[in-house]
């Protein structure tokens, strides 16, 4: 306690780190803020899109590819859920919506996004809780359960954000791609 109490907010005894040297720290950081303006409003900007996809490993590296290849590298923000779109219309995630809908506003605020990439993939474990082993014990079950989802999804952006664009697409596991619209 003692250590806590004559220290800085993060416990350190004062031969670690005392009063004068945080006031220092804290000069210093509003000085470099001053001098270089644009990185006090780093966050803020206008970026193209926000990328809602899952967050399952081995997707991530695909995903990032297909972005890539989109030319979109450092021009979007990103929302991972487990299944995607699904987490945002299925029942089943109803208390996740918030979240997702919450960070499309502040990305829309923050950096003036045009639109949402929303990208679903096959072997989903989201889908089966969601929606049964049905709905995807199949290709073509599989494929349907998300165009529907990706569909529904792509219905909800545009009543609560008509201006955006709505990009949609289901991933293979080898990272092809095929987008609905």
């Amino acid at each position: 306690m003692g250590d806590i109490a004559n220290g800085c907010c993060f416990g350190l005894s004062r031969a670690w780190f005392g009063r004068r040297d945080l006031l220092r720290g804290a000069g210093a950081a509003v000085a470099v803020a001053a001098a270089l303006p644009g990185l006090a409003h780093a966050a803020e900007g206008d970026y193209e899109a926000m990328l809602l996809s899952c967050i399952d490993p081995r997707l991530v590296t695909p995903v990032y590819r297909h972005m890539e290849r989109q030319k979109l590298s450092g021009r979007y923000s990103q929302f991972c859920i487990a299944g995607a779109a699904i987490a945002v219309v299925a029942p089943k995630f109803a208390a996740w919506r918030p979240a997702f809908w919450d960070n499309l506003a502040a990305t829309i605020e923050l950096h003036r996004i045009k639109r949402v990439i929303a990208i679903d993939h096959r072997d989903c474990g989201a889908a089966r809780i969601a929606y049964g082993a049905d709905s995807i014990a199949t290709p073509e079950a599989e494929t349907a359960t998300h165009k529907k989802v990706l569909g529904y999804f792509r219905a909800e952006v545009a009543k609560r954000h008509p201006k955006l664009v709505v990009e949609t697409g289901l991933m293979a596991l080898d990272g092809k791609i095929e987008m609905f619209s």
